[in-house]
């Protein structure tokens, strides 16, 4: 029996990790500040005699050593494996440094060095292909050993996050070439789930406006603006294999996405007529910096070394979220 260690517990990703990782028999302590997230999300797991959930931020010194002495007593003889999912995401922090150097930096850093401290035997951190920046796209997508051209300081501060996070990617890194864990970084492209406490992601927020109004508003950008989006249950399927793969434990990162490419606008119209409105309004107002018309990865090396793919289609997973909704 494993036991897991995850930040972000009620997160995106990790309220589903954990569910995975319970139904396979596994004792999992978790924790969140619910800064955007909601205990909603794991209520079902809560009764789980192997899942232990405590309400505690990253940031603060005294939490992390009360899950310092927890882990310590409920470490088992089977592996001690961290998995970092928490971080400031939503697009409104973007721009400010503080809302996300503190958890997605220093916050990352204090979890990488506490699994060290107590020999666990692997660490995956969750970052993002915002590292990528502006210069996103290419024939074939573009891979973890392509340069990375991040948009200039004067251009928009939401270029901070995808540096902090770059910088978590070297902390993972040194760690392992210094043979002090195994483990790697994983940078997820566009995930979505069917339980966002808020809809700030853009399938959310989409199915919310229709739900609300049948129109939807978009920024100028989404006149041109192309995505894929990736599901949840396939962002935790692709950590899942990381953490089979000994091989892949390398340091190095990974890209986590599908390439189901489709644009913003078609996006509405699909989720519209999946939802029964023909004919949707759309408005654009504003307009938003450094964002990249298109963002394509190369997933090749995961899905080379794990064998991992994406299960759930785009169709498949909006249905998810119109059925969580209740639409």
């Amino acid at each position: 029996m494993d036991l897991y260690v995850i930040s972000g517990a009620a997160g995106m990703t990790g309220n589903e990790l954990s569910r995975k990782l319970l139904a396979s028999g596994n004792l999992v302590i978790g924790f969140d500040n619910f800064f955007a997230s909601s205990v909603s999300t794991i209520e079902d797991l809560l009764d789980s005699e192997r899942f232990f959930f405590h309400e505690y931020d990253i940031n603060k010194k005294e939490d992390m050593r009360c899950l310092e002495q927890e882990v310590l007593q409920r470490k088992t003889g089977g592996r001690l494996i961290y998995v970092n999912c928490a971080a400031v995401v939503h697009t409104e922090h973007f721009y400010h440094v503080s809302r996300t150097f503190e958890t997605n930096v220093l916050g990352m850093k204090s979890f990488l060095d506490q699994a060290v401290s107590l020999q666990a035997d692997i660490f995956i951190n969750c970052s993002t292909s915002e590292v990528y920046s502006m210069n996103s796209w290419k024939e074939q997508g573009v891979r973890e050993s392509d340069y990375i051209t991040l948009a200039h300081a004067e251009h928009s501060q939401r270029t901070s996050y995808a540096a902090g996070k770059l910088l978590t990617e070297f902390f993972m890194k040194d760690a392992v070439a210094e043979k002090r864990i195994k483990g790697c970084s994983v940078r997820f492209a566009n995930v979505y789930s069917k339980n966002e406490l808020y809809p700030k992601h853009i399938i959310p927020y989409i199915l919310n406006q229709l739900k609300e109004g049948g129109s939807v508003q978009l920024l100028e950008n989404s006149r041109v603006n192309r995505r894929t989006f990736l599901h949840n249950e396939d962002s935790c399927q692709a950590v899942l294999a990381l953490i089979q793969s000994e091989d892949a434990l390398d340091g190095s990162v990974y890209n986590v996405a599908t390439n189901e490419e489709i644009s913003i606008i078609s996006l509405v119209k699909l989720c519209a007529k999946m939802a029964g409105i023909e004919n949707p309004e759309i408005t654009f107002s504003g307009y938003r910096e450094s964002d990249p018309e298109r963002r394509i990865l190369n997933t090749d090396k995961i899905r080379e070394r794990t064998g991992w793919k994406p299960a759930v289609s785009l169709e498949q997973g909006i249905r998810m979220c119109l059925e969580e909704m209740k639409f």
